[in-house]
């Protein structure tokens, strides 16, 4: 069988996966954003269908990147605080060791690094002192009001403890959603790939992937296939920079 033979039986393949999750299932014609016109198949019963075939060329092309980054040992920042997305976000952060996001954005992230990575240090401080017995010096009431603090700190910070500066990349469950991060990111000139439905405006994302990003067979899909091209990478020889 000839390459290009086998490159289109890889693409079929990767199509019939992303229909078999539901990834050509976009939102009502009316909610749909222009910069996505190109990339409707048809509507049917006044809902978009998303044309699979460009967003296998989409997808290959953000995996690819993603890739390389693994090969150079970068930092990408996983973001999906959708009720849908979060524990898939989560697990395959943690899986790659990489930070994540999957509670409120935290406003400054990227754009005020310096103030959140107190917030971090103070946390990360907080979680030794309490494995080592650092916290006996306090009172019982002191240890009360701390703890109470570090809680509200663990629930928006605990994600971010792997982040040591501003990441190479953020891999965004629906940019639309996540508007704050996906600006602050390109304010910063930080590179996002993002899987976005028919409803998202993506003129300023590097790496858009058109397709499902509410139906959570969908987002693990192109979840685990972001982050199953930044393992490739990892085990590659690393490319190097000019």
């Amino acid at each position: 069988m000839q390459k290009a033979d086998l490159r289109k039986v890889d693409t079929d393949t990767l199509i019939e996966k992303m229909f078999k999750v539901g990834a050509h299932y976009g939102y009502s014609k009316t909610r749909r954003h222009p910069s996505l016109a190109k990339y409707i198949f048809a509507t049917k019963n006044k809902g978009d269908i998303i044309n699979l075939e460009k967003t296998s060329v989409m997808l290959e092309k953000a995996a690819e990147f993603i890739k390389d980054l693994g090969a150079k040992g970068k930092v990408v920042l996983f973001v999906g605080t959708k009720p849908e997305a979060k524990e898939i976000t989560k697990s395959v952060a943690e899986s790659l060791g990489m930070p994540y996001v999957t509670e409120r954005w935290i406003g400054g992230t990227l754009s005020n690094f310096t103030e959140i990575k107190k917030r971090i240090v103070e946390l990360e401080n907080y979680q030794k002192d309490s494995k080592e017995g650092g916290l006996d010096k306090y009172t019982k009431k002191e240890r009360v009001v701390m703890t109470k603090k570090m809680e509200k700190l663990a629930r928006y910070y605990t994600g971010l403890l792997e982040l040591k500066k501003t990441p190479d990349a953020l891999f965004i469950i629906d940019s639309r959603e996540e508007h704050i991060a996906a600006i602050e990111a390109k304010n910063k000139d930080v590179p996002i790939v993002s899987l976005v439905n028919s409803d998202s405006d993506i003129k300023d994302i590097s790496y858009p992937i058109v397709g499902n990003d509410s139906g959570i067979p969908s987002i693990k899909f192109f979840t685990a296939h972001i982050a199953n091209a930044y393992k490739t990478g990892q085990t590659s020889v690393p490319v190097k920079e000019a």
